[in-house]
């Protein structure tokens, strides 16, 4: 490899260096994950100085062609993957059609129960929130709320475009190519494809009734040394588990002899969570980045997620976003601070989580009825465990029905099939719905012979 990187460089320099490589990394001849030769080794090749090699590697690092991770060395960082390999793209239940044609697959709230913005479009005015480029990128007014809101003391906060663009962000400010990431497993597929797109080594963490198992968190940090543990504290996608305030503490003990260990949580269900916000950062403030999303309780097209945690990291995360789009709108930034202190708003979104709760309830209990097994403590979405997962998406959608595949969600297999079902989005009609995810769930129900299982049931 020295040898062909030495034949490719023409220009000395470190800027020639980089662009040299970047042409080999481009043409496929370094391919993605190939390991790159020491500054040193080049250096000597080359009959320049580490420096100049240095401040080469720097740059295409910054470019996103090349990772280093630590000692282990440096990589040609891989492509991020086409549209069609994305997990997020599988999630699409199958097309439906007709008068009753409902598509629970797509983990969206309720149009009919976010807060009304008319009023609070009108309040904020004319908009006139900016007055320099290089203004603070979270409003005053919408920092302060923001601060009485959050689970811990953060060092800094910043406001982004939504929970994924929050958690795209910090991933690629703290995650190397090959760096170990603990996740929940089950856990929310494009957070799969964040982690695959910068190079992580996923590794998934068992999750039960209040999240993450300790035992299991405890083995898999002694076994890979992770960078980051990222995880939902609340409403659990697709689980519908929220963690428990003395599951966060146990897992705070846990982590206490892993200092090293980021904690990246994404708290996506935000005030339609029927569970209070809870954080591992109430115990470990300066290892924890927190997202905060207002997606599902205040309207998708706000576009809006807090983070805030250690300064280093949030401000990473900012300064980096200067040479980007800057900040996030702050004329959204003052709708949702309205809308975050407006009595009428804090109204409607109380009454939506109320009104989540009682369908997840109501789908709940008729399915309980009929035998068929499902979690959805929290948040939107239900877990749905079937006897095969496809058969059980074509029948739903015979009957109109879609529903979003459970193996996107998997880091590895659990031990039975899943679907999940936007229950969210269902505000009568239950017992039918049950009915029809009851005969969907089971093979015998639809007169096809049990189907012998390998393992007991259950979603972990």
């Amino acid at each position: 490899m020295l040898g062909l990187i030495s034949g490719a460089v023409d220009d000395r320099s470190a800027r020639g260096i980089a662009a040299a490589v970047s042409r080999l990394v481009t043409a496929g001849r370094l391919p993605a994950g190939a390991r790159l030769p020491t500054v040193r080794d080049v250096a000597r090749e080359l009959g320049v100085s580490p420096t100049t090699v240095s401040e080469a590697w720097q740059s295409l690092a910054r470019a996103g062609a090349i990772r280093t991770r630590g000692r282990s060395g440096t990589f040609v960082a891989g492509p991020v993957p086409p549209r069609g390999d994305w997990r997020y793209t599988q999630l699409a239940g199958p097309a439906t059609t007709g008068p009753m044609a409902r598509d629970l697959s797509t983990g969206v709230p309720d149009h009919d129960l976010l807060p009304d913005l008319t009023q609070a479009l009108r309040r904020i005015g004319d908009g006139r929130l900016t007055t320099s480029y290089l203004d603070e990128p979270v409003l005053p007014g919408l920092e302060t709320v923001l601060r009485e809101r959050w689970p811990f003391p953060p060092e800094r906060l910043t406001v982004v475009d939504g929970a994924l663009d929050a958690l795209d962000r910090v991933l690629g400010a703290v995650v190397r190519f090959g760096d170990h990431v603990l996740v929940e497993n089950p856990t929310f597929a494009p957070i799969l494809d964040l982690l695959q797109a910068v190079g992580a080594s996923v590794v998934g963490v068992p999750v039960d009734d209040q999240g993450l198992e300790p035992a299991a968190l405890a083995a898999a940090l002694h076994a890979y040394r992770p960078a980051v543990l990222l995880l939902q504290p609340r409403a659990h996608n697709p689980a519908g588990v929220s963690m428990s305030p003395g599951r966060a503490a146990e897992l705070a003990a846990v982590l206490a002899e892993h200092p090293g260990v980021l904690v990246v949580e994404d708290d996506h269900a935000g005030d339609i969570a029927s569970a209070p916000a809870v954080s591992i950062g109430r115990h470990r403030p300066g290892g924890t980045v927190h997202v905060a999303s207002f997606s599902k309780s205040h309207g998708p097209d706000l576009r809006l997620a807090a983070v805030g945690g250690p300064a280093a990291v949030v401000g990473a995360v900012a300064d980096r976003r200067l040479l980007g789009p800057g900040w996030s709108s702050r004329l959204l930034q003052g709708v949702l601070l309205d809308l975050l202190t407006d009595p009428a708003a804090v109204t409607q979104v109380a009454a939506a989580r109320d009104a989540y709760a009682s369908r997840r309830a109501a789908l709940l209990t008729e399915l309980a009825e009929r035998g068929v097994e499902a979690t959805c403590a929290d948040g939107i979405n239900l877990w749905l465990t079937v006897d095969d997962q496809q058969i059980a998406m074509v029948a739903l959608a015979a009957h109109g029905i879609a529903v979003a595949p459970g193996a996107p969600f998997c880091v590895t297999p659990l031990r039975s099939d899943h679907v999940r079902v936007t229950v969210g989005l269902v505000a009568d009609g239950f017992d039918d719905l049950a009915g029809a995810l009851a005969s969907a769930a089971h093979l015998d129900s639809r007169g096809s012979g049990a189907r012998e299982r390998a393992h007991p049931r259950g979603w972990r």
